[in-house]
C-alpha cells in the first residue's frame, strides 16, 4: 500500500503541502511507537496502515480549522503518544509546541522522538493540566490548546480552557457523538470564559470524527482550574 500517497492525498484535501521529509518523518514516527509500545503501553492501534489512517491522518485533520495554520503557540494536553501535537509539528515547522502529560514514561518516548526526528521548538512536559495552567508562564499563553484524550468536554474545558489566551482557541477532537456533550458543557465553557463556535466534522475512510472549537472570549476566573483530582470527581455544572 502506498502511505505517501495516503497521506498526500489528506494534505491535498486540507490543502497543505506534503513532501518527502514530512513523510520520513512520519514513518520514523510510527517505527518508534510500534518500537517502544512493546514496552509501555502507547496505543491499541498498532497495524501500519491503521497507524497513518487512524493516527497520523486523523491528526493532520485538525488543520480544517482553518486559524490553525497561523496559530504558532500551541499547547497540547494530555498528549499521551504526541498526538495530535506531532503530527502538527511535523506538518507545520514553525509552531512552538508544548507537549503535556502526567505519565514520565511516556514523555521519556516524546523526549526520545523530538530528539531522532530532529524536531525544533518543542517541549515535553511531565505533569498535570491543572497544576501547570496556574504557572504564569503558562496560563492564557496559546494560541491553541488542543487535545485528544479520552475525557468528557465539560472536564477537557477545565484543564485546557485556562492555557488559552484571550481571541484564541480550544479544540477538542472527539468521536462521532458529540451532541449531549457539547450541550451538557456549555455553562461550564462559559464559567471558564469561552464559547462554542463550530463543530467540524472530519470524516475519511477510516474514522468519523469532530473538532469542537471553543473560542476564548474573556479571561479565566483565578479559582480555574479547581485543585487536583476535582476536575474529575466533581465536574462544573
Amino acid at each position: 500500500m502506498n502511505y505517501f500517497q495516503i497521506m498526500m492525498e489528506a494534505c491535498n484535501d486540507i490543502k497543505l503541502g506534503f513532501d518527502e521529509d514530512k513523510y520520513n518523518r512520519f514513518m520514523k514516527y510510527k517505527d518508534m511507537l510500534k518500537l517502544w509500545n512493546n514496552k509501555i503501553n502507547l496505543t491499541a492501534i498498532v497495524e501500519d496502515r491503521d497507524i497513518i489512517k487512524k493516527h497520523f491522518v486523523d491528526c493532520m485533520e485538525i488543520f480544517k480549522f482553518s486559524p490553525m495554520k497561523d496559530a504558532l503557540d500551541i499547547i497540547d494536553i494530555g498528549t499521551g503518544a504526541g498526538f495530535p501535537g506531532i503530527p502538527i509539528k511535523i506538518m507545520d515547522d514553525r509552531k512552538n509546541i508544548t507537549l503535556l502529560d502526567s505519565l514520565n514514561k511516556r514523555i521519556n518516548f516524546l523526549n526520545q522522538v523530538v530528539l531522532e526526528l530532529k524536531l525544533n521548538k518543542i517541549v515535553c512536559i511531565h505533569g498535570r493540566a491543572e497544576d501547570f495552567s496556574r504557572k504564569i508562564e503558562y496560563r492564557e499563553k496559546y494560541d491553541i490548546a488542543v487535545s485528544r484524550a479520552v475525557a468528557n468536554l465539560t472536564v477537557l474545558s477545565e484543564f485546557c480552557i485556562p492555557y488559552v489566551k484571550v481571541g484564541g482557541y480550544f479544540i477538542a477532537m472527539k468521536g462521532p457523538a458529540v451532541d449531549e456533550e457539547v450541550k451538557e458543557s456549555k455553562k461550564a465553557i462559559d464559567i471558564l470564559g469561552g464559547k462554542i463556535e463550530s463543530i467540524i466534522n472530519v470524516e475519511n475512510c477510516e474514522l468519523n470524527h469532530n473538532l469542537v472549537v471553543i473560542k476564548k472570549i474573556k479571561r479565566t476566573p483565578k479559582t480555574y482550574p479547581r485543585r487536583s483530582g476535582t476536575v474529575a470527581k466533581k465536574p462544573l455544572k
